[in-house]
């Protein structure tokens, strides 16, 4: 299974901690990391990643969230169909940014979409050929399905 966690996904466990629900999204998507670590997950990556964690003023996280670069399979870069399956995204009211990352997690085949990002979140039903999750959801349904 391959997955995609956004810029907001990467940056979780930068963020102030002081919220529960905060904690619990930042050891999700450590695990979700783990995995991928561990060649269990396969990642996506794309231009828009590297473009919004290249904005990121602070050094020690745009280093750390790049590192992850190199365990990617697959690489998106801007084509028209990306362009096309982001301006569908924005037609239902997602930020372009934010419909430009689903629209490159469908470029790479992932099967997952990892967000911690609420407004994405309430409009995973835009793209039925990909889940669009949280990674606290994602951690829940693997557990699930990989327990005992």
């Amino acid at each position: 299974m391959r997955v995609y966690l956004d810029n907001c996904c990467f940056n979780r466990p930068f963020d102030d901690q002081v919220l529960l629900s905060v904690r619990l999204e930042t050891e999700a998507k450590l695990f979700v990391q783990e995995l991928v670590a561990a060649g269990t997950l396969a990642l996506g990556w794309s231009y828009i990643l590297d473009l919004e964690n290249a904005a990121n003023p602070c050094e020690e996280r745009r280093t750390e969230i790049q590192r992850w670069e190199k365990l990617a399979d697959r690489f998106a870069v801007e084509t028209p169909e990306v362009l096309q399956c982001m301006h569908k995204g924005v037609a239902e009211s997602l930020k372009p940014l934010d419909a430009l990352h689903v629209a490159c997690a469908k470029a790479t085949e992932c099967e997952v979409f990892l967000t911690v990002d609420k407004g994405i979140l309430r409009k995973s039903g835009i793209f039925p050929d990909i889940r669009i999750m949280s990674p606290v959801e994602f951690v829940m349904k693997w557990e699930a399905k990989h327990a005992g």
